[in-house]
């Protein structure tokens, strides 16, 4: 009888909650997953745990213990970590996210991301199919975009989610912080200090009111450090604005000789020590986490102690690299990822004045984390960098500096999820926390460069299978920029020459012109949705003109002469990525129109989003 009223009740809660009685007992019937034997750093800063045992159910931990005192579940996958030692999923804490990063990352035992806002609305869409298993990486948090004082490659075509976006009023940034929002933004950027403060207060407010956290590139000369500090900022990335702030005597752009910008490294090396702890004692107060980047904003020539180290490690990470993973990683970006290394070294008294300036940051940054503050290594890892490696040479730079392995570790895994407000699900092995964990087979308190020595990764719960496939890829594609209708500076500057307007019915010229797009609407569908009409928006289209999708030809009603209704059968919604759209024009072209392409428009982009 007992049995039977359990079964009702459960079956009244499965409905109840809208779940499947075949997707409760499938997680029901899911083994526990157990790390035995190793010693646990948890990401909280303690003493290290040996002997631990760490019971996985789901993608949850559901217990932290030690061996003898924990029960194991039956059936549960054991993995043995006697001699290893566990930690919570490693964090570069500021990235330029590429497709092709995905293995290379989880591979080192990189776990999550934080995007630097070059996203776009392809943003929150990769990051939820990673999320739910469609697509191979690391989480990856993300801005969507973020807001500038002026957006030199503006047309006034882009979308509300296009990075980057330049309001021109209170009211309007307003309603762009709401709309990165509402798109899924999991945070809000500053991209400068220019913006008037009414707008940057505006901002604020609005993700103040949501709950999410803002992070300002405090470079001034409206919002520096210190306002970004007092108005609530979360995080400065790259450290911006410090540098500067904290001069003797501080001048924007000082030239050593004409053509010569000083760069940071420069201004840091006239820091004021009364104003550098003035500056600690503020960010450590209102709680302002930093991601200096030093690599990216203090390496150039060769100024970091391991500069040759990286060097080299970058050509051999290439040179003996898997077949597989060549098979898909762009020829053309590790030429970039090599380039720098090229340029020749600074000598002289500029080397000893940057080399000076270089050592002021990063013990201005070893006061701060000293201090209590939270100091988050991230590689400003983008297309011209190794990922995984370049997050390990950031860690690098950070024990140039003295700062302490167990810093490093709580700020690659704890700081970094609790910066973006995520820390009561990520960033710590405990039990209730999302089970994003890796075991490493040397001890990184004793070199922090031990937690290259990855030994098993698990994220969201499963075991990771490590290394490189050759048909590794990613639907959305997505890289930087991302936006759903591209060369629209083109198309600005081409519009000036060809005119564009006009009503009416489409024109049947003897010779086509040049056709370019404008917009597309909507930006994105999901797999699986019926038949479906866009809307293209351009000029140059004629009566000839095809519409093609996925390089297939399919059926348009015309508006008028500079708008398309475009319909997409049901049968080309299926599969989810992102999509080419372009309009063809019949040959032969117009002469004029010659210098400006070949006859086919510039790309729009359909996002066909996963279905959940």
């Amino acid at each position: 009888m007992k049995k039977s009223t359990g079964w009702l009740l459960g079956l009244l809660l499965v409905f109840l909650g809208g779940i499947s009685p075949v997707r409760l007992a499938a997680q029901a019937q899911q083994p526990a997953l157990v790390i035995e034997g190793g010693t646990l750093i948890d990401g909280n800063g303690g003493t290290p745990v040996p002997d631990a045992v760490v019971v996985i159910q789901g993608n949850r931990i559901t217990s932290v213990s030690r061996r003898g005192q924990a029960t194991i579940p039956p059936n549960a996958q054991v993995i043995n970590a006697a001699g290893k030692f566990i930690l919570p999923g490693l964090w570069d804490g500021q990235i330029v996210y590429q497709w092709y990063f995905g293995e290379i990352m989880l591979n080192h035992g990189i776990t999550a991301t934080i995007d630097v806002g070059t996203a776009g609305e392809v943003g929150p869409v990769h990051r939820d199919a990673v999320i739910h298993g469609k697509v191979r990486g690391p989480r990856s948090f993300t801005s969507i975009s973020r807001l500038t004082r002026v957006d030199a490659g503006a047309t006034g075509l882009e979308t509300i989610l296009t990075p980057d976006r330049a309001p021109k009023s209170v009211q309007e940034t307003r309603d762009i912080v709401k709309a990165f929002f509402a798109g899924g933004a999991d945070y809000l950027i500053f991209n400068d200090g220019e913006l008037p403060m009414d707008y940057v207060r505006a901002a604020f407010e609005e993700a103040n009111r949501l709950g999410k956290p803002v992070f300002t590139r405090a470079w001034g000369p409206v919002t520096g450090p210190r306002e970004a500090a007092m108005l609530g900022s979360k995080a400065l990335p790259h450290s911006a604005g410090l540098a500067e702030s904290l001069m003797k005597n501080p001048v924007i752009n000082i030239q050593e000789k004409p053509g010569e910008n000083r760069n940071e490294a420069d201004m840091w090396s006239e820091m004021d020590d009364a104003r550098a702890k003035e500056m600690v004692q503020l960010l450590v107060e209102r709680k302002v986490a930093l991601t200096p980047t030093f690599r990216a904003r203090l390496g150039a020539g060769g100024i970091p102690t391991d500069w040759a180290r990286f060097a080299e490690e970058d050509r051999k990470f290439f040179e003996t690299a898997d077949a597989n993973l060549l098979a898909y990683y762009p020829p053309e970006r590790i030429a970039a990822t090599l380039a720098p290394y090229r340029n020749p070294p600074v000598t002289g008294a500029v080397r000893e004045r940057r080399y000076k300036g270089y050592q002021n940051a990063l013990r201005f940054h070893k006061m701060f984390v000293d201090a209590g503050g939270h100091l988050i290594p991230g590689g400003n890892t983008n297309a011209q960098r190794v990922p995984g490696l370049n997050l390990f040479q950031e860690m690098a730079i950070h024990t140039d500096g003295g700062v302490k392995p167990m810093q490093i570790i709580q700020g690659a895994t704890k700081w970094s999820a609790e910066m973006i407000n995520k820390g009561n699900e990520l960033g710590t092995v405990e039990a209730g926390k999302i089970a994003d964990v890796i075991i490493v087979n040397q001890d990184p308190l004793q070199n922090i460069q031990n937690l290259r020595t990855t030994n098993t990764v698990i994220f969201d719960g499963k075991v990771v299978e490590l290394g490189y496939h050759a048909y590794f890829t990613d639907p959305f594609r997505r890289m930087t920029p991302n936006r759903p209708v591209d060369a629209l500076d083109w198309v600005a500057a081409y519009k000036t020459v060809a005119g564009g307007g006009g009503g009416g019915g489409l024109a049947d010229p003897a010779e086509s012109p040049q056709p370019a797009i404008e917009t597309i609407n909507p930006v994105m569908v999901t797999e699986g949705s019926p038949t479906t009409t866009l809307t293209l928006k351009g000029f140059n289209f004629v009566r000839r003109s095809q519409v093609l999708f996925k390089g297939t030809s399919v059926p348009y009603k015309v508006v008028n002469r500079t708008e398309l209704q475009v319909t997409l059968d049901a049968g080309l919604l299926k599969e989810a990525g992102t999509f080419e759209l372009v309009v063809k024009n019949p040959s032969p072209m117009a002469q004029g129109a010659q210098m400006w392409g070949n006859g086919t428009s510039n790309r729009a982009q359909l996002i066909v989003n996963y279905k959940y």
